[in-house]
């Protein structure tokens, strides 16, 4: 039986499988259900592991589960409950989804509820924050009432309004019971899955901090400057040409991820196959992201010619709290033929190296980078003014100017 690692929605909804949340659904895929699980081509029952590989369930080719454990770290993990415990231990309360930052007029609307436990719902792609500064949030709130406690559900988004509002309704009354459940901000909200707050008001001194610092300015956020193109485009002088400014300017951390570099050291042995590119990709996306993670700037200038990769690593660097700023280096594949630097063109046309991209192997053009620059007949620094122009519109880099 073969491992596999579901994606984050998945293992959100393996959760609330094996806990009996979704019940009655009780397994993957089940006949109009938005809960489903995609293996690996061919295969058709697998073991199910979180990301460091922790066995967490066997699923049978049927869809059926067999837990083995369940997550047992990450942030408020002890907030995360099943509906047997939280019902035993809650008999009587008044559950309130809570999607965001509870304001000062919705904590004076709990007020007059009596005990309440605030289920923060923060399962992929449902807060408004991110999940751990949802749960800071909706603590700091408890703090405020007289009788309230946090629980913490994985409920994830499956991008369909009208799904997403069913499940949510199916969970809470899984975990709350009939009639159990207040929506904030009065009908028409049965479950508050992806209805965000109302900031009117204002939120409480301890819980604007926490939507401050989980919401930075786009100045102080951390940046994956993603720099794409054919070979000889300009992509790297461009990308090095940026660091420097960025070095000069100081006050932020910079790290290059140039796409040669990295090919001698994180991808060394990968080879030039689709496979291997792809692979190459999303290893840089990941140390990217994770620079993000941690407010730095990160700077990337791989050829990267396949839309679905850049996806994932946009997806990564979103997921971990980073802005992706995608410049397609847009320079003509006969200019970057002409200039040949490095002769990998007369290469790729005599046939030595196969998989070359824009010859043997395709160029996927993005359909919505960030900037378009084209630098035929150009110096870098002026190429390079359009992608300092768009960093300051965007509000990311405001170094217009520095490189005259």
């Amino acid at each position: 039986m073969i491992q596999h690692c579901p994606t984050p929605t998945e293992l959100d909804d393996l959760e609330l499988l094996v806990s009996g949340a979704y019940a009655p659904i009780a397994r993957f895929d089940e006949p109009g259900s938005a809960v489903t699980l995609t293996l690996p081509d061919g295969a058709a029952e697998a073991e199910l592991v979180d990301p460091e590989g922790l066995p967490l369930a066997r699923v049978a080719a049927d869809g059926s589960l067999e837990p083995l454990t369940h997550a047992q770290y990450g942030p408020f993990r002890r907030l995360h409950l099943t509906p047997a415990q939280v019902r035993e231990q809650h008999a009587g309360a008044t559950f309130v989804p809570v999607t965001d930052a509870l304001t000062k007029a919705e904590i004076d609307e709990l007020r007059g509820l009596g005990r309440v436990v605030l289920v923060a719902l923060i399962g992929t792609g449902t807060p408004e924050l991110s999940p751990v500064a949802l749960v800071r949030a909706t603590l700091a709130a408890a703090d405020l009432l007289d009788d309230a406690t946090v629980v913490a559900v994985p409920l994830p988004s499956h991008g369909d309004a009208d799904v997403d509002h069913a499940l949510g309704a199916q969970v809470l009354g899984n975990y709350a019971g009939p009639d159990r459940v207040h929506a904030l901000g009065g009908p028409g909200l049965a479950t508050g899955v992806g209805a965000p707050s109302s900031t009117i008001g204002g939120y409480p001194e301890a819980i604007a901090a926490i939507v401050e610092e989980d919401s930075p300015e786009p100045e102080d956020q951390g940046l994956v400057l993603f720099f794409t193109g054919l070979s000889g485009s300009g992509k790297s002088t461009l990308a090095r040409a940026l660091m420097d400014l960025l070095l000069e300017q100081g006050g932020r951390s910079v790290t290059s991820l140039d796409g040669d570099v990295v090919r001698r050291h994180l991808s060394a042995g990968l080879t030039f196959s689709k496979a291997d590119r792809e692979t190459n990709i999303r290893r840089i996306g990941w140390v990217a992201a994770e620079i993000a993670r941690h407010g730095g700037v990160a700077v990337c200038s791989p050829i990267a010619p396949f839309a679905e990769t850049r996806e994932q690593v946009r997806e990564m660097v979103e997921a971990a709290g980073g802005a992706f700023f995608l410049v397609h280096v847009a320079t003509p594949l006969e200019e970057c033929e002409r200039r040949d630097r490095k002769g990998l063109y007369a290469k790729a046309r005599a046939g030595e190296i196969p998989e070359f991209t824009g010859i043997s192997s395709p160029y996927e053009e993005p359909d919505d980078p960030a900037v378009r620059v084209d630098t035929t007949g150009r110096s870098i620094e002026d190429a390079l003014h359009d992608v300092l122009v768009a960093l300051d519109e965007a509000g990311y880099l405001h170094l217009v100017g520095s490189h005259a």
